[in-house]
């Protein structure tokens, strides 16, 4: 089989750049987050990968910030000893589900200075960032200023008198919390004043009409398209520091006691972990030929509460400094993910215990129901019967199932050998025609980053295959000299149908794919495998098999009871 590194595979390569959302380092995640910005962007990297492009996908801990601050000061450590616990656990959980980062960064690293930096002196000296005294909240209870996560009150649109200092969650405008009416502290409920402050803001508003452009070359999701739109055309200037001391100081003689807003420097993070990951290379300017090349195509997975930041903010910032940064090319934001019709929350006791989720359950089993469930047009949720039914009637009963038999009846059939492939029937050639259309719907579903439609083509192959096999009663043909050879015929088809469904489910549910792929008698990674080249060879007559062992195990009705009882335990205690 060839591998990606083959010269037929660099005929048509392109550089794909994909990033996931910097998950904040202020607590640990759960599914919800998974569903949103990393298990579609980890599917993405590995298919790409597979078709033979040059990917780099990179994320990291997002470390700054007056949430980081406060938190750690509950907690009875430094703000640096509080993000260093979250990155490992969240790092950690990541390796668990598998997702393939070439490079996971954090922004408290030393190389997230000099781009931010330089972010910062390119808009300024632009005239994009200037500075104003003006009114802020303050809390005469905290003696502090407050950013907008730690302000609630009434929303200005829409009346909702417990909104966010940022978000409205009921309308779903967005504000500066000055303009939230009768504000109080989230910490303490306490009413907050305006006190005077001096701060520098990004003038967005000067990039209306290149952001207005811009954004209407883009075919993204309509509901991206028409927030963005929306979104610029109320744009204004937007404070980018705030009072406080961790973060990164604002790199101006007359800004002592003040940091970059994390939401200036995270996005950044993308570019300086590219950075460092070009460092651990060997090559320091290796970051460039990804970030700097208009040829590359740069995809972003972000959640639909990060769409102002990807859409408007992150671009225009790259819009007014000087380095030729890629804009985002992709943007497939995806909705929410919940938990049982309501969203995921440690604090309300409904989450799931990922140590003990993993001890009984597999990578690829959660992978597969969130691929399968994906919130891609609209809030989707994971359920426990939801769950037990796709690792039940789908993983099991379909792919596990069609693994098992073929290759079973391949080893008493065939001595364990793929069978050479004798004269073909029509019902041989239409069944080969079938799993080949359906690989290329797959691919075409990931190349849309449709993970929904992907998971249930490859269900549909699973099926083509079992319905195949049962048609032709390959049983019955090996039981005679004169119809032996159909039967080998039929084994060999089946075959060709595993191999394909072990290529396209890669993906998604990769340990499975790798093993089916073993199973098969191949030797190298899938990660290595040339999609297109894999799935267009000819099975080779003749080669052993390995020895299958069962993939799926059967979740049984009691054990999936127990688990809904448990949440809903942890939620009334």
């Amino acid at each position: 089989m060839t591998e990606k590194n083959s010269s037929t595979s660099k005929k048509n390569l392109q550089k794909i750049l994909i990033t996931s959302a910097l998950p904040y380092a202020n607590g640990p995640l759960h599914f919800g987050h998974i569903a949103g910005a990393y298990l579609p962007a980890d599917c993405c990297a590995r298919y790409q990968r597979q078709k033979g492009n040059d990917v780099l996908y990179v994320c990291g801990s997002d470390e700054y910030g007056v949430a980081v601050a406060l938190s750690a000061e509950i907690a009875g450590r430094t703000p640096q000893e509080h993000v260093d616990i979250f990155h490992e656990i969240n790092r950690n959980f990541f390796k668990k589900l598998r997702i393939s980062f070439d490079h996971y960064s954090r922004t408290t690293c030393e190389s997230h200075k000099q781009p931010v930096y330089s972010y910062f002196n390119d808009l300024f000296e632009n005239g994009f960032i200037e500075g104003h005294v003006t009114d802020q909240l303050f809390s005469e209870v905290d003696n502090r200023f407050l950013a907008d996560r730690y302000v609630v009150g009434t929303c200005p649109k829409c009346k909702y008198e417990n909104a966010r200092g940022d978000e409205c969650t009921k309308c779903g405008a967005s504000y500066e919390a000055m303009d939230l009416i009768d504000p109080r502290s989230k910490l303490t409920n306490a009413p907050l004043i305006k006190k005077e402050t001096k701060h520098w803001f990004i003038m967005l508003d000067k990039f209306k009409t290149k952001l207005t452009e811009w954004i209407e070359s883009k075919n993204w999701k309509p509901n991206v398209v028409n927030f963005t739109k929306e979104y610029i055309k109320d744009l204004r200037p937007r404070a980018i520091t705030r009072d406080a001391k961790w973060g990164l100081p604002v790199p101006l003689p007359d800004a002592e006691d003040k940091v970059l807003y994390v939401w200036f420097d995270a996005p950044i993070g993308y570019i300086s972990a590219s950075m460092e990951w070009a460092k651990i290379q060997g090559d320091d300017d290796k970051w460039k030929k990804y970030w700097c090349d208009p040829d590359t195509k740069l995809i972003q997975f972000i959640g639909k509460d990060n769409i102002p930041f990807h859409a408007v903010i992150f671009p225009a910032m790259t819009m007014g400094q000087n380095q030729p940064f890629k804009l985002v090319d992709e943007l497939p934001a995806n909705e929410f993910y919940n938990l049982e019709g309501k969203q995921f929350s440690k604090s309300e006791g409904w989450y799931i215990d990922l140590d003990d989720f993993f001890a009984k359950y597999t990578t690829d089993q959660i992978r597969y129901t969130i691929a399968a469930n994906a919130p891609e047009n609209q809030d989707s949720e994971f359920t426990w019967k939801d769950f037990q039914s796709r690792c039940n009637a789908e993983l099991l009963g379909k792919y596990g199932n069609l693994v098992n038999r073929v290759l079973v009846f391949a080893e008493k059939n065939c001595e364990g050998k793929i069978p050479a492939k004798r004269e073909l029937e029509d019902v041989d050639r239409n069944f080969l025609k079938v799993i080949h259309m359906l690989a290329k719907e797959i691919a075409s579903s990931y190349e849309t980053f449709k993970l929904r439609r992907a998971s249930q083509l490859i269900m549909e192959l699973a099926q083509e295959g079992n319905t195949y096999f049962n048609s032709k009663c390959p049983w019955k043909d090996a039981k005679m000299v004169d119809t032996f050879g159909r039967m080998e015929t039929t084994v060999h088809c089946c075959l060709e149908c595993l191999k394909i469904l072990a290529i396209t489910s890669y993906p998604i549910i990769p340990d499975t794919a790798d093993q089916l792929w073993s199973f098969l008698g191949y030797n190298s990674d899938l990660s290595k495998v040339n999609w297109d080249e894999a799935i267009q060879s000819s099975l080779e007559g003749g080669r052993p098999l390995s020895k299958c062992h069962i993939l799926f195990k059967k979740l049984e009705d009691e054990e999936i009871q127990i688990e809904i009882d448990k949440l809903y335990s942890m939620k009334s205690g």
